[in-house]
C-alpha cells in the first residue's frame, strides 16, 4: 500500500494541474470568441472579392474569346514544380491539430514525387518548422511567428516571393493546406489550389446588372490587382481560418485534460482512503493485541 503522504502528495499535484488546463479551456473558449468574430467579418469580404474577380475575368474572358491570357488563369495539368504552402499552429497543447495538416503535407509530397514532380514547402507555424527540420526535409520558406497573430501585411508579404516565383515559372502550381474552423467540435481539413486560379466552382449570372463601372481597356489591369488581392487575402484568411480551429481544438483538448484529471483526483483519493481505513486497522489490532498482552 503506497505512502498516505505521497498518495497526498500525488492529489495536490492532480488539482494544480486540473486548475491549469481549466484555465486554459477557458482562454481558449475567450479567444476562439474573438477570432470567429474575425473569421466570419474575413469570410465576407473574401466571398465578395471572390465575386469582383469572377466577374472582372469573365469580362476579359469575352473581349478575348475565352482566351484569358493572365498567367494566374492559365490551367497547368502536367506541372513540373509545385510549392505546397501551409499552416500550422506556433503553440501545442492542441489534441492532433497540427499532425493532421503535416500528414497531409507528406502524403501529397509522395504522391507529387511519384509523379516525377519537384516539390518545394513554405510553411507558417513553428510547429511545422519544428517538424519537418527534425525530419530533415528543406523548408523553402519559413515563418514561426505568423499562425499565432495573424497580421494582413505580413501574410502579402510571405505570399509574395510564392507570387514571384509563379509569374517567373520557377513553379507551375501552387496548393495551400490548412486545417480550418467548422464548429465549435469539429476542425476541417482545406486543400486549395491557390494558383493558378480557376473560376470554374464559381457561379457568375451574366444577365445581372453589374454595379462595377470600369473601362474596358482598364479590365486587365484591375484583374491583375484583384488577383494579388485575392492571393494575399486567402493567405491571411487560412491564417486567421486556422487559428480559430487551433482554440477550437485546444478548448476540447485541455477540456478532456481537466476531466482526466477529475478522475485521476477521485481515483487517488478513494486509495488515499483505503490507505488510511488500512492504516487505522493495523493501529487498532495493535492496541487489541497490546491490551491482550497485558490481560
Amino acid at each position: 500500500m503506497a505512502n498516505l503522504k505521497d498518495i497526498k502528495t500525488k492529489i495536490g499535484s492532480v488539482k494544480n494541474t486540473q486548475k491549469t488546463t481549466n484555465a486554459m479551456k477557458l482562454v481558449s473558449s475567450a479567444k476562439l470568441t474573438r477570432t470567429r468574430q474575425l473569421s466570419d467579418q474575413a469570410k465576407a469580404y473574401s466571398k465578395k472579392i471572390n465575386e469582383v474577380l469572377s466577374e472582372i475575368a469573365n469580362r476579359v474572358n469575352k473581349v478575348q474569346d475565352g482566351g484569358n491570357t493572365a498567367k494566374a488563369f492559365l490551367q497547368n495539368d502536367n506541372p513540373k514544380t509545385v510549392d505546397i504552402v501551409f499552416v500550422t499552429a506556433d503553440k501545442g497543447l492542441c489534441g492532433g491539430f497540427n499532425m493532421v495538416t503535416i500528414k497531409t503535407v507528406i502524403k501529397m509530397m509522395a504522391e507529387y514525387k511519384a509523379k516525377g514532380v519537384t516539390v518545394r514547402l513554405r510553411v507558417s507555424g513553428r510547429k511545422g518548422v519544428d517538424y519537418f527540420t527534425f525530419q530533415k526535409i528543406d523548408l523553402l520558406q519559413k515563418i514561426s511567428t505568423l499562425s499565432a497573430a495573424p497580421d494582413y501585411d505580413k501574410a502579402a508579404s510571405f505570399i509574395q516571393d510564392v507570387v514571384e516565383d509563379f509569374t517567373s515559372g520557377k513553379t507551375d502550381k501552387v496548393i495551400l493546406i490548412y486545417n480550418g474552423f467548422k464548429n465549435m467540435l469539429t476542425q476541417e481539413l482545406k486543400i486549395k489550389e491557390l494558383l493558378p486560379i480557376s473560376l470554374d466552382d464559381v457561379e457568375v449570372n451574366e444577365d445581372s446588372t453589374s454595379m462595377l463601372e470600369i473601362e474596358p481597356d482598364d479590365d486587365e489591369e484591375v484583374l491583375n490587382e484583384l488577383t494579388g488581392k485575392y492571393i494575399d487575402f486567402n493567405m491571411y484568411y487560412s491564417l486567421i481560418d486556422s487559428l480559430a480551429a487551433e482554440h477550437s481544438s485546444r478548448m476540447q483538448a485541455m477540456d478532456a485534460a481537466t476531466k482526466n484529471a477529475k478522475e485521476k483526483v477521485d481515483a487517488l483519493t478513494i486509495e488515499y482512503n483505503k490507505a488510511r481505513q488500512a492504516a487505522i486497522t493495523t493501529e487498532l489490532i495493535e492496541i487489541i493485541s497490546g491490551v491482550e498482552s497485558l490481560k
